[in-house]
């Protein structure tokens, strides 16, 4: 088991114990930020002068607003205790206090990361935080772009954007020959070449982005150019499609529906039978798309479900798209690391992941474009995500014009590869003090997340062997432990509403906070099948109500804690499954 004591420096502790250092520290970046205004433009007249301090009106509006701010203080103590280690409810837990203390200090300068003209320090840290994240995940932190979003969905959405640019511009260079030179266009083929095939196509028949840029969908009219793309080719244009796993996050729909595809150009990818991706299933998916002359926009991996925590196959997916390149077929590989991402800082030996676990988390550096979330497992304030890109090639969008934020001198200014105009610095600036001081590899945010891999399976280990009801979905890959509760050779349906019962029960108890999640036969039926079979039930329901507990809180790993609250919360979940099995039976 991980050291104990790895987290105690960098959190505050769930009864604020380490709470003299933070005032000190609060207290040291305020008095800098003062000191730093003073400092400046020192003989520039006061605008708030002693007179204007004991004015009545001054006083009284002062009073006003200590009384709403003791107001909004009175209402944030009802807000959800996610701080404490009682709380395993969603993906959300204590603040590491380097973030903390990161956010707080670039709050008070507030930089807004548009341009580097508006934002000096913001945008070097941002740099430099990125780097950081990107040698983290396995891209080489040299050759890496990126970039903070408010989170995991823009960060996916910039992914799609970044493909989507790809795609458009391999069609606008088939498209140009097809109509200037009679070269047949086969759309999957020509939106799947290579980089160095496109180029070297280019080259040899002279064709520059001037003329590209007529025939560009999205620079053009996407209308006129499917037309076009139909006349060319010989077949209706039906679009690209976007391949992600059935256990997708709901911003992928929204990405088809963004962008213009529609959400049937977003194809599903099954699962296996442990609720993991495909890869057989992917192969099958990629080929429908050829013989339907669709090119494949972007094939999705995911490393951390929303619903269960799992990791895909990323390695396997890496293989499966390396051996297609070796054919002259390229295709964008997005991994959607928002959850996940973070435990590329275990120790790649890690005995508490499994092999095929860790394989994957080792791949992740394969894709051209990773999502990764800091106000996850980076334990960063919200609102926090990130886009990583391998490299400079892969971070290319439209070519967008602002003279009024642009300056040649400072170089190309990153609101023209970002979706989100104004971004605040609060991010980089969390994560970078995060990477400063407790640093992204095994010694310290790996032995963080080792001491969550370790909490969960005791939680896990406690509860199902004090309650024979309830039963784990395997697999556990990562920190999040969902079960059902169900009495031996109970059908689904009974099952479901048992355990939808037990969670009514224990949102309403102020003891412990879990979540619920529910599974569809769709996309998990092979799953859902081996998990009802585990206690002998009768699947009569196409759906699995799970309850669903996220351990991400550092304190679970330690002993005291441990210790009174492991008994504390099985004893409270037992007795309310002893409830709903009383109500269910009156």
């Amino acid at each position: 088991m991980t050291d104990p004591a790895a987290p105690k420096p960098y959190f505050l502790g769930p009864r604020s114990e380490n709470q003299d250092w933070l005032r000190e520290r609060l207290g040291a970046a305020m008095d800098d930020w003062l000191a730093w205004r003073r400092s400046l433009f020192a003989d520039d007249p006061a605008a708030v002068t002693d007179a204007d301090a004991a004015a009545p009106a001054f006083l009284a509006r002062r009073a006003a607003l200590d009384a709403a701010l003791g107001e909004l203080g009175a209402k944030l103590r009802g807000e959800l205790p996610t701080y404490s280690p009682r709380y395993i409810g969603h993906m959300v837990s204590e603040t590491a206090l380097p973030a903390l203390l990161g956010h707080f200090a670039a709050l008070l300068h507030n930089p807004n990361n548009t341009s580097r003209e508006a934002s000096r320090v913001g945008t070097a840290l941002e740099a430099e935080a990125i780097a950081m994240l990107a040698q983290m995940v396995g891209f080489d932190p040299a050759q890496a772009h990126g970039h903070f979003t408010s989170g995991g969905t823009v960060a996916n959405l910039e992914a799609v954007w970044r493909a989507r640019f790809r795609l458009d511009h391999r069609l606008a260079l088939a498209l140009t020959l097809a109509e200037t030179e009679g070269r047949p266009l086969d759309p999957f083929a020509d939106a799947q070449m290579s980089p160095a095939a496109a180029a070297a196509l280019a080259a040899r028949h002279g064709v520059d982005d001037l003329a590209m840029r007529s025939r560009s969908s999205v620079l053009g009219n996407p209308f006129q150019m499917a037309e076009r793309l139909s006349e060319a080719s010989g077949r209706p244009w039906r679009g690209p499609v976007i391949l992600a796993p059935g256990h997708k996050h709901y911003s992928w729909i929204k990405a088809a529906n963004v962008f213009g595809l529609g959400e049937e150009a977003f194809w599903s990818v099954p699962l296996d039978g442990e609720g993991r991706l495909s890869v057989q299933g992917l192969g099958a998916r990629i080929e429908a798309a050829r013989e339907q002359g669709r090119p494949v926009l972007a094939v999705v991996s995911v490393a951390g479900t929303t619903e269960l925590g799992e990791i895909d196959p990323v390695d396997a997916v890496a293989d499966h798209l390396d051996a297609l390149r070796a054919e002259g077929v390229d295709i964008w590989h997005h991994v959607d690391a928002a959850y996940g991402g973070f435990f590329c800082a275990l120790d790649p030996d890690e005995p508490l992941l499994g092999a095929a676990q860790r394989r994957a988390l080792r791949a992740i550096g394969r894709a051209e474009t990773v999502t990764i979330d800091p106000h996850k497992l980076g334990y960063a304030p919200y609102a926090c995500g990130a886009l990583l890109t391998r490299d400079a090639a892969s971070d290319t969008v439209s070519a967008f014009v602002a003279p009024y934020v642009e300056r040649a001198e400072l170089g190309e200014a990153p609101w023209t590869r970002t979706l989100e105009g104004s971004r605040a610095a609060t991010g980089a600036a969390a994560t970078w003090l995060t990477g400063r001081a407790l640093g992204f590899g095994p010694a310290g945010m790996g032995a963080v997340l080792s001491a969550t891999l370790d909490s969960c399976r005791a939680i896990r280990s406690a509860v199902t062997a004090a309650i024979p009801e309830i039963r784990p979905l395997d697999p556990t890959d990562t920190n999040i432990f969902c079960f059902s509760v169900a009495a031996q050779g109970e059908a689904l349906s009974v099952a479901n509403a048992r355990t939808a019962a037990v969670h009514a029960r224990v949102a309403a108890s102020p003891g412990f906070s879990m979540s619920r999640t529910v599974l569809g036969r769709e996309a998990c039926g092979e799953l859902i099948d081996r998990h009802v079979a585990a206690w002998g039930g009768r699947r009569d329901a196409d759906r699995l109500v799970l309850v669903r507990c996220v351990v991400m809180n550092p304190f679970w790993a330690e002993p005291a804690v441990r210790a009174r609250l492991l008994p504390e919360l099985t004893a409270e979940l037992a007795a309310i499954v002893a409830a709903t099995e009383d109500q269910a039976a009156a």
